[in-house]
């Protein structure tokens, strides 16, 4: 099982100088345009490398845009990625690009629809496809428990899942349910890696920023989660407060704590 971090440019040198700990890095796919197949060659040499997307929009619709599938497979390819992931969400209409994961309703029509969109990516990576679960304010009702959708998904696209701990939580807290009920609901035998950040809380309601330590609740969920599923990778995500690198040290510190405890 590896610890890693979500690629920033910001944490570059740091990743650079091969931190304790760290073992393989997330590559977010949107973050690599062409000309920096060097660079992912170069951290392939040091690490086990994932690649994530975050607007091939899978719940859209229609066809793949077939230029942002392209790219999200040269960078699959350039960085020798062991397995590529993506969100069960939509982040565009036919119309307009919205900007953000936006969830799906769990009906057995979006089942085909992702499981669908998820084959083709692939066939077209030729690669392992993980699919992630976000988290949302508003929580939306079908013909599906949530369980039951990320299982069907998964096994007609046979595709394996990426679990965030901390939207796992964040919607147990905002929605009112049981997170370890909700494990027991799933498939978990699919689960292959986590993602993990601290959570931000303001009047009730809870957020995911990436931006804050990975708090003793997490942590202990995490555990629950591992001790059900073959989990292969945790990876610490971070999109500010960067300047603190000790402080992100310690947060894997305690990633390879849990771990050694599993």
């Amino acid at each position: 099982m590896r610890i890693g971090v979500g690629y920033r440019r910001e944490l570059a040198r740091w990743i650079d100088s091969q931190p304790a700990g760290v073992t393989c890095l997330e590559i977010t796919a949107e973050h690599f345009p062409a000309g920096e197949e060097p660079r992912l060659g170069a951290l392939s040499s040091r690490y086990e490398l994932y690649v994530h997307g975050l607007g091939l929009s899978l719940g859209t619709p229609g066809c793949l845009d077939a230029k942002r599938l392209a790219r999200f497979a040269r960078v699959a390819e350039s960085a020798n990625a062991r397995w590529v992931s993506e969100h069960i969400a939509f982040t565009r209409t036919a119309e307009v690009d919205l900007g953000h994961l936006n969830p799906i309703r769990p009906t057995r029509a979006n089942v085909r629809l992702i499981a669908a969109h998820a084959r083709e990516i692939a066939d077209r990576c030729a690669r392992p496809l993980l699919l992630e679960n976000i988290t949302s304010h508003l929580r939306l009702e079908g013909e599906l428990a949530e369980t039951d959708f990320l299982n069907a998904i998964c096994a007609e696209a046979d595709c394996g899942l990426l679990l965030d701990v901390t939207n796992l939580f964040i919607n147990s807290r905002n929605h009112r349910f049981d997170p370890l009920a909700w494990l027991d609901a799933l498939d978990t035998s699919r689960i292959r890696q986590l993602h993990i950040v601290g959570y931000a809380e303001e009047h009730g309601r809870f957020a995911d920023d990436h931006a804050h330590p990975v708090q003793p609740e997490l942590l202990e969920l995490a555990g629950e989660v591992i001790a059900r599923a073959p989990v292969q990778a945790v990876i610490l995500e971070r999109d500010d407060a960067f300047s603190d690198v000790a402080a992100i040290e310690k947060e894997v510190a305690k990633l390879s704590t849990l771990l050694a405890r599993h």
